[in-house]
């Protein structure tokens, strides 16, 4: 861990709580004692997430299940793997991090996500949902390999993730090679099931009891020394159990066709059960998933009852509910709510224009569009490379998709983006929200890459506006027939223009424009990172230094006419991006200028080549030297070369 966290100052009320540091305290307490460690584990996540924003809802209805997964297994050396953090704040205020649990998502913190680097209770990182079962699948291979035979290895999965494609992928596997896997399926909306009735909370009861098992394997041993079953109709055998168990019940599964032992479901919210049935089924041999049943946002209210708006509130009164960040009346809107509004203006105006996220709608703002016109917005869960695919297929017949996905998640659909729209030249207007650095989330949600990994695709547009007015002139370009696949990127927060509803015109592709005239050297900007060129530009102006100003617009095509302008006029350009260095825009300049004969110096601003920790984006702006402040110090840096070696050349 960081050697700069914050020490917080312990809160005696939480009795227990406070002489757990590590599970192997936790496993030392009795079990009636499990239940007032919930509690207090559970008031102890309100009170710092009042104060310090992160998310909510998801680890509050995940108490019980961490405390019981940490009493019953013997973790680090027993794997737990999260899918996504979001339910793991628990996790990590039992394995080490509970004094500086405050510095979460801070710069210098710890992360908002599990992080092997941060402790090694932490098994897999987890940012991308879907990933624990095929994670954990690996590591129990990995273990029998190995010889660590008592290893445990569990995935907590939720339903959300389950909609995963990758998710399946790891079941079909996990249900096919060998292996003593425990999923554990934390449903707090999906209802795969419905708990009802006495004979189905018997049968969770009987079939997770040791006696029956053991009396099942024993039986299973007698069938095969007998030639009675043998090992090729195992399957079979699996799948029978889990239909008559369909059939008494009267409920059904997606898991009755893979060869993996179901049981539930469960009450996720009971300490004492949970830590029952874990005991009873840790050591069945082959893969298993327990289905548990949980409420997202367990014992905080409003929470419970909109989980969505709880999903991250920011800062909160604990006591009233009320949220504390709230918008003012004189601010920019936030650029996904410009994009939500300008969709629904635009669908209005075009009856083929459709609406698809995956699993964001109120993130990008898509929930406009879905209440104004439901019938064309699409939630199609988490599953971004369908997301793209559903839209390539949307294009195909004729209708003209808006599909936004988050950056970071569309490095996900990288293969779709490619095969299924870009090759076949099928019009979509790909919305990459979240673009650059978007703070507190950090490494795993940075939509760091996007410009470089689609720059080499062809068949693709690649833009990014400057402010609010040119995101809708973009999106309104991007709607008209014929213009293929058409990416727009824009960051995460607010834009910088209050009246942000202009008349929208087409923004030519492959044109830029230039901001500022100046004589000393140029830079060149592409997108809203542009605004703190602007910033460091005028106060350069201001100091005796002009600098012209270009805003790019467009990656690809690029304009060639302009840098054409930049190469015979300059001999020292600044590219400025809010993407890694490598393969953006810095690297389209320099390839250009090569290729057509010019020698200037250029110096490329942006992400470098690391993976950037989380902390406020005004920070890590900062951090990456892509400020208004530091482009400031970089210019007049450069003019300051400048001016020497014209000094040197006069001697």
């Amino acid at each position: 861990m960081s050697k700069n966290f914050l020490k917080m100052t312990q809160i005696k009320q939480y009795n227990l709580l406070d002489s757990i540091n590590y599970p192997i305290d936790l496993r030392a307490l009795k079990p009636e004692q499990l239940k007032r460690v919930c509690a207090e584990l559970r008031q102890f996540i309100i009170d710092v997430l009042a104060e310090n924003p992160g998310h909510f809802a998801s680890s509050l209805g995940t108490i019980e299940l961490t405390v019981a997964l940490h009493y019953v297994l013997n973790t680090p050396y027993d794997k737990i793997v999260w899918d996504v953090g979001h339910q793991a704040y628990g996790h990590k205020i039992l394995t080490g991090r509970k004094n500086v649990f405050q510095t979460l998502r801070k710069l210098g913190g710890i992360c908002g996500f599990p992080n092997p680097e941060e402790s090694e209770y932490d098994s897999f990182i987890a940012g991308h949902a879907s990933t624990a079962i095929s994670a954990a699948l690996g590591m129990a291979i990995a273990s029998s390999l190995k010889g660590e035979k008592n290893k445990k290895i569990v995935a907590v999965i939720g339903d959300g993730s389950m909609t995963g494609g990758l998710a399946f992928e790891g079941l079909n596997n996990a249900s096919s090679a060998p292996n003593n896997v425990l999923i554990i399926l934390n449903d707090n909306n999906m209802a795969i099931d419905d708990n009802v009735g006495g004979i189905s909370q018997y049968l969770v009861n009987i079939t997770t009891s040791q006696i029956y098992n053991n009396i099942r394997y024993k039986l299973y041993k007698a069938f095969r020394k007998y030639n009675i079953i043998e090992e090729g109709s195992k399957g079979a055998i699996l799948r029978f159990n889990n239909s008559l168990k369909s059939l008494l019940t009267k409920q059904h599964n997606m898991f009755e066709g893979f060869n993996i032992r179901y049981f539930g479901p469960v009450d996720g919210h009971d300490v004492d059960g949970l830590v029952k049935v874990l005991n009873d089924i840790k050591e069945m041999e082959g893969p298993k998933l327990l289905h548990v049943k949980t409420i997202k946002g367990k014992g905080f209210k409003l929470a419970e009852e909109s989980s969505t708006i709880w999903h991250a509130p920011g800062k909160f009164n604990k006591e009233t509910g009320e949220r504390l960040a709230k918008s003012k009346a004189n601010e920019a809107p936030l650029f996904q709510d410009v994009f939500g509004n300008t969709l629904v203006e635009l669908a209005k105006a075009n009856e083929k224009i459709v609406g698809i996220t995956p699993a964001m709608p109120t993130g990008c703002s898509m929930g406009i569009m879905m209440k104004k016109i439901p019938e064309r917005a699409f939630d199609v869960g988490i599953a971004e490379a369908h997301a793209v695919t559903f839209s390539a297929g949307l294009a195909k017949e004729g209708m003209l998709p808006f599909c936004n996905i988050y950056s970071s998640f569309a490095q996900r659909a990288y293969d779709q983006i490619i095969h299924d729209a870009a090759l076949q030249k099928l019009d979509i207007v790909l919305c990459l929200d979240r673009a650059g650095l978007v703070g507190e989330d950090g490494a795993t949600h940075h939509g760091a890459f996007d410009l470089a990994f689609l720059r080499c695709i062809p068949n693709l547009t690649i833009c990014s506006p400057m402010d609010e007015h040119d995101l809708r002139n973009l999106m309104y370009t991007g709607a008209q027939k014929g213009r293929g696949v058409f990416v727009i990127r824009y960051p995460r927060g607010k834009g910088s223009l209050i009246e942000w509803e202009n008349k929208m015109k087409t923004l030519s592709p492959g044109k830029g424009r230039k901001i500022k005239d100046g004589n000393d050297l140029a830079v060149i900007s592409i997108g809203p990172i542009g605004m703190e060129v602007k910033q460091a530009t005028d106060k350069l102006s201001k100091d005796g230094i002009e600098v012209a100003h270009y805003d790019i617009i467009y990656l690809k095509p690029i304009d060639e006419d302009l840098l054409h302008e930049v190469g015979k006029k300059y001999k020292t350009i600044i590219t400025v991006e809010n993407a890694v260095i490598t393969g953006g825009l810095g690297t389209a300049v320099i390839e250009f200028m090569s290729a057509n004969g010019y020698c200037p110096r250029i110096k490329k601003i942006g992400i470098p080549d690391q993976f950037i920790e989380h902390g406020t984006s005004a920070e890590l702006n900062e951090l990456c030297k892509m400020d208004a402040k530091s482009i400031y110090q970089s210019i007049y840096e450069e003019v300051n070369t400048i001016l020497y070696s014209k000094q040197k050349q006069k001697y």
